[in-house]
């Protein structure tokens, strides 16, 4: 269609992540080596590298319009924005553009699209310490193997990925074919030097695993100083079995069914009709030899289209085909290998964890501002009022700093009408539920309809001032009523404040209740410390409300002293 001549590929990472940002590493630097070339990357999550750097992006860019937008280019990040004005728009498609749209812009105007320094720091910081980090991620380790399984990973090592994910996602029907094994029974091993990667050792010496017992292959006890070797090649060569057994060579049977279907016939008839064997009678030299051929393209094709990559069982079997495997040989390697690598790093104690997370979060964009931030009480009061405050849509929630700065409209006529109609003394009766009738029956009126009526249409006469007035004052009585419960002395009030008395209730244990105004923002600050400090450490609704906001509270050092009795 529309798309230029390009090179593409697809990459089956499985759960090593690092991989995928390997690959991402290996695309820049092909940007860069070549700089006539634009690249472009994703996986199943869409455009993870703007997922990396989701902090900094700019407001307009979302799932729904990055397509055909990001690439890397002269070993950069680029991001094609939307038109902003009239002018631009002639230029900059307002839909997601198409590949090409895109490369010519990218080939004209390519300065003008780099990326925000932010964004190509978080993608630079994904994947620093490339080239170098590759020999990191590797482990080497003793393995007891089929001298098949090691002459074959001496031709070609990165065939123990495919044998590490067959055994690591094997099923029943995988295991039937390791009950004997044929293409490498156990009674030649040889000791040997496996290079994985880290993951893919991972997922082979976590998993727990018994051979059947008609496979012939044993383990020494755990004691034994080679236990992990015999295990881990014991689990390889159960990988390699079903490598093998999943494997397009087709049987002789197999092949006669083949030309007995319904496809061969219609193959057949297609080749009759188009004169392929030139007139010769069936049965003859000339046409016994045409149909031959035709058959073995038509084998090779059915079970070999051309599209088809070559299977890692058929490349196994090819290899032990072509290879001279020499047991001598490998005994004497076997004798003086290197050691293998340590495998401490699969143990992580809750202190390592600490560190990491540690570093993480001072990795983060608002790790700046955490070190010189001196826990302002006062600002995170203030953040979360802000956040409050704001009008949240569809999409969630938006955090102060990001969100719509335009002003809500409020109408004092309408708002003081609602609360009179919530609040009215004089509201009709059937506007209260069941537990109002049940506790409160002085509320119950008795009026008729014309009263209610005139009621209403004098309320709707009344100056909003004075319906404020009686709202303020049904307030104050609700707040009389509370001071003498433990719900009005749960609140901190404030210390210094304009003070009304009021008459104690008769069961209050004394004649006259000061009413001090609460202090909010203390009340809110305590209940968001409470909070925190309820999650012991863990992610919870505050941290994650305040660290969205930007702030960041310290940890509670002084909890220790708390359980011992201190007090702050």
């Amino acid at each position: 269609g529309e798309t230029p001549t390009h090179i593409g590929g697809t990459t089956l990472f499985g759960d090593n992540v690092e991989d995928e940002w390997f690959i991402v590493y290996l695309v820049r630097e092909i940007t860069r080596e070549f700089p006539g070339l634009a690249a472009s990357i994703d996986d199943d999550d869409g455009e993870f590298l703007l997922i990396e750097a989701a902090d900094f992006l700019p407001k307009w860019l979302n799932p729904e319009n990055s397509e055909n937008r990001v690439f890397f280019y002269k070993g950069e990040l680029h991001i094609i924005p939307l038109a902003e004005t009239e002018e631009q728009g002639c230029d900059l498609p307002a839909a997601s553009p198409t590949i090409s749209q895109a490369l010519t812009l990218l080939s004209q105007r390519s300065e003008e699209f780099l990326a925000a320094e932010s964004i190509r720091a978080a993608i630079d910081k994904r994947i620093s310490g490339y080239p170098e980090k590759i020999q990191a991620s590797f482990h080497r380790a003793h393995c007891y193997l089929p001298v098949g399984i090691a002459a074959v990973l001496k031709q070609r090592p990165s065939l123990v990925a495919p044998a590490v994910q067959a055994f690591y996602l094997r099923d029943p029907g995988d295991l039937r074919a390791c009950r004997c094994f044929r293409t490498f029974p156990p009674d030649q091993r040889v000791m040997t030097l496996v290079t994985f990667t880290k993951c893919l050792y991972a997922q082979l010496v976590q998993q727990k695993f018994v051979p059947d017992r008609r496979s012939g292959y044993t383990l020494p006890l755990p004691s034994h100083p080679q236990y992990k070797a015999h295990e881990l090649g014991m689990k390889l060569a159960h990988g390699f079995e079903i490598l093998c057994s999943k494997c397009s060579e087709v049987s002789p049977g197999a092949k006669r069914n083949v030309l007995s279907g319904p496809l061969w016939e219609r193959f057949l008839n297609s080749l009759e009709e188009k004169q392929y064997f030139k007139g010769e009678m069936k049965g003859s030299a000339k046409y016994l030899e045409r149909l031959r051929m035709a058959e073995d393209y038509f084998q090779q094709s059915v079970t070999q289209p051309e599209s088809s990559e070559v299977s890692p069982g058929d490349e196994i079997l090819k290899l032990l085909q072509t290879t001279t495997i020499d047991l001598k040989e490998f005994e004497r390697e076997a004798a003086c290998l290197p050691p293998e690598d340590d495998d401490s790093w699969l143990e992580i104690t809750p202190d390592d964890l600490d560190k990491m997370l540690k570093e993480a979060r001072n990795d983060s964009p608002a790790s700046s501002h955490e070190e010189e931030q001196e826990y302002d009480l006062e600002a995170v009061a203030e953040s979360m009022k802000a956040f409050v405050s704001k009008v949240s849509t569809h999409e969630g929630a938006e955090m102060p700093w990001s969100a719509d700065e335009s002003h809500v409209t409020f109408d004092v006529d309408s708002f003081t009408k609602a609360l009179d109609r919530i609040l009215g003394a004089d509201s009709d009766s059937e506007e209260l539920d069941s537990d109002d009738l049940d506790e409160e029956q002085e509320f119950v009126t008795s009026e008729e309809d014309d009263e209610d009526l005139d009621a209403e249409n004098q309320r709707q006469d009344q100056d909003p001032n004075e319906l404020i007035g009686s709202l303020k004052s049904y307030m104050d009585e609700m707040d009389q009523e509370l001071a003498q419960t433990h719900v009005g002395k749960s609140f901190i009030t404030q210390k210094k404040g304009v003070t009304t008395s009021q008459s104690a209730g008769p069961d209050s244990g004394s004649e006259e209740t000061e009413l001090t105004p609460v202090d909010v923002d203390m009340n809110l600050v305590t209940n968001l410390l409470e909070s925190y400090s309820a999650q012991s450490g863990l992610a919870g609704p505050t941290s994650n409300i305040l660290q969205s906001m930007g702030v960041f509270l310290p940890e509670n050092a002084d909890h220790a002293a708390s359980d011992k009795g201190g007090t702050e």
